[in-house]
């Protein structure tokens, strides 16, 4: 799962990276710790939009009813968001990229940390991370208009897989455009583009201090390396 992440860039290296023409019309700050239902940016093609993060249910009937569905579906899992009925309409036409500069995990027992370890995970070559979503637009009845998105995840490999058993869904590049092209509604193609040969390409991971669980905590600090101690857990 994906339940926390940073973004250091700047809005233009943000374009620079993803090509982007259009800007939203406003800027959001540079955030290390980074929550669900908090306002972030998302790249629909050549241009870059800002959605709350967790994907409001479309049957919503007031804004205490969507920031509660909001919490629930900050994650959509590859394997059924084709068919889970609060996101089965946005994938098969509204789909977009997240970018970051890296994500949070916390270690399970899969792995060689301790439970509950927190761990940071980003390129190994420094470029932004880009994470498959899909987003949607509600309304609600007094004519609110409020955008949100969730990030899809998948079975966990390689390295991950010794934090955590699930991971972000990353695409190749090559894969973008048809990603993020709307009028792409097939959805068994549109399954096909998530099958990545390589998942885990360039990712690198290494723990961090348990800052990042307070989420007044927020500066990059909360991403430098720290020492751990002998495995509690071994294969």
């Amino acid at each position: 799962m994906c339940g926390r992440f940073a973004l250091s860039a700047l809005l233009t290296d943000i374009a620079e990276e993803f090509s982007t023409k259009a800007l939203p019309d406003r800027t959001l700050p540079v955030d290390w710790n980074i929550k669900p239902t908090q306002d972030i940016y998302i790249i629909k093609n050549d241009e870059i939009n800002i959605a709350s993060w967790g994907l409001i249910a479309p049957w919503s009937k007031n804004s205490h009813d969507a920031l509660r569905s909001q919490s629930q579906a900050i994650n959509a899992r590859s394997e059924s968001v084709h068919e889970k009925p609060t996101f089965r309409s946005a994938f098969r036409t509204h789909r977009c990229l997240v970018p970051a500069s890296g994500y949070y995990e916390w270690a399970t027992e899969l792995g060689r940390y301790k439970t509950k370890q927190p761990v940071f995970i980003s390129r190994d070559d420094n470029k932004l991370l880009a994470f498959a979503g899909i987003y949607d637009r509600w309304i609600s009845p007094q004519g609110e208009i409020k955008d949100s998105v969730a990030i899809i995840t998948r079975d966990a490999v390689g390295e991950l897989a010794k934090v955590h058993n699930r991971m972000p869904l990353f695409l190749s590049q090559d894969r973008w455009s048809a990603w993020m092209d709307s009028s792409l509604t097939d959805v068994e193609h549109i399954r096909a583009l998530m099958n990545a040969l390589k998942p885990d390409d360039h990712l690198r991971y290494w723990p961090v201090k348990p800052l990042v669980n307070s989420i007044r905590n927020n500066g990059a600090e909360l991403v430098e390396p720290i020492e751990l101690g002998e495995p509690e857990t071994l294969f």
